[in-house]
């Protein structure tokens, strides 16, 4: 016979706490703990040295960070995770540090002070929307999320780009840093894509194609994704990470212009977090709704269901969903 667990405020303690976690992992990379100890500076002496700090707050934070699971702890000497020495090392082609220059930005944190008044509303106040093209958090955004978003753009490109050579004519809609529609054209040699963002953001995309040998077949058009003329006649268009800003009415519209951009035998690819229908999970997928609660006039992560609703509203058909290795989802539909 099992006997009852005793009610526990456990839970509710870890979640008031859980701001100590975050303030721990963004100190850890700001003072670049984690190339120390790559580095061969495994002490609290030999860390504090190594990142111009105390001791003592030293010992005291890797201490921490090993209790999370960041570190390994062994006879007072610390040891970096297999997950740690490729995220958190500066070295590592797969570093993800600069990622907190968003996430942790002050337009995404102040957000949640008042989340309660967020809640009342339904809705943030029109200053506190960051889906705004003067908000510099989107070239923030662009330049700090290209780590994260590598391996979801090649697995994204192995499912949608023309691996015979075809050429391929791509739309990317919203780009960022650009990276979805150049993993397309590094596996496609005879694809082009066209990439739509912000000025200042849409730049990035532009150094990004460059940087990874695609810029000439990697063309920009600075705008609105609403407003701007983006042209007709292609054969692909990406929506990456980009509805989940905007009510359906909104995303629907949207994809209606998408539509109408796309040649004969077109499809359009939208990639997003997808909770259950039930929306408790996955985590990360469900737990986004808040994130869009928090930071968007009408946003909200968007269930599978929800998602071919608004496009075959738009006038798409043959919706079909591929989950990703990552927490996203795409969702491919055809005109």
């Amino acid at each position: 016979m099992t006997t009852a667990q005793p009610p526990s405020p456990e839970l509710f303690m870890q979640t008031l706490w859980a701001y100590q976690r975050t303030a721990a992992i963004r100190t850890a990379v700001e003072l670049d703990v984690f190339s120390a100890i790559d580095a061969g500076a495994d002490t609290p002496e030999a860390i504090a040295r190594h990142c111009a700090a105390s001791e003592r707050g030293t010992r005291i934070l890797c201490d921490y960070l090993a209790m999370l699971g960041f570190l390994v702890k062994t006879s007072g000497r610390y040891a970096l995770t297999p997950d740690s020495a490729t995220f958190l090392v500066k070295r590592s082609p797969a570093y993800m540090g600069g990622v907190t220059e968003f996430l942790m930005s002050d337009a995404i944190v102040r957000n949640l002070d008042k989340l309660a008044d967020t809640v009342r509303r339904g809705t943030v106040l029109p200053n506190a929307n960051i889906v705004s093209e003067e908000n510099p958090v989107w070239e923030a955004f662009a330049r700090a999320m290209v780590p994260m978003m590598g391996p979801a753009g090649q697995e994204m490109a192995g499912l949608l780009a023309d691996e015979k050579g075809g050429r391929q004519r791509v739309l990317d809609i919203a780009a960022g840093h650009g990276l979805f529609g150049i993993a397309i054209a590094q596996r496609n040699p005879h694809a082009e894509v066209v990439a739509v963002d912000w000025p200042r953001v849409v730049a990035v995309a532009s150094e990004n194609a460059a940087r990874l040998g695609v810029d000439a077949r990697h063309q920009t058009i600075a705008g609105d994704a609403f407003s701007t003329d983006w042209g007709q006649g292609y054969d692909l268009a990406l929506v990456t990470n980009f509805l989940h800003h905007f009510d359906v009415p909104t995303c629907t519209s949207l994809l209606r212009k998408v539509r109408a951009s796309l040649g004969a035998g077109g499809r359009v690819a939208v990639l997003e977090f997808v909770p259950n229908e039930d929306r408790l999970g996955p985590a990360l997928p469900a737990a986004f709704a808040l994130t869009m609660l928090a930071e968007t006039a009408g946003g909200d992560a968007y269930t599978f269901a929800e998602l071919t609703a608004m496009l075959e509203d738009a006038g798409f058909r043959d919706v079909s969903r591929h989950d990703l290795h990552g927490p996203e989802t795409v969702v491919v539909a055809h005109v």
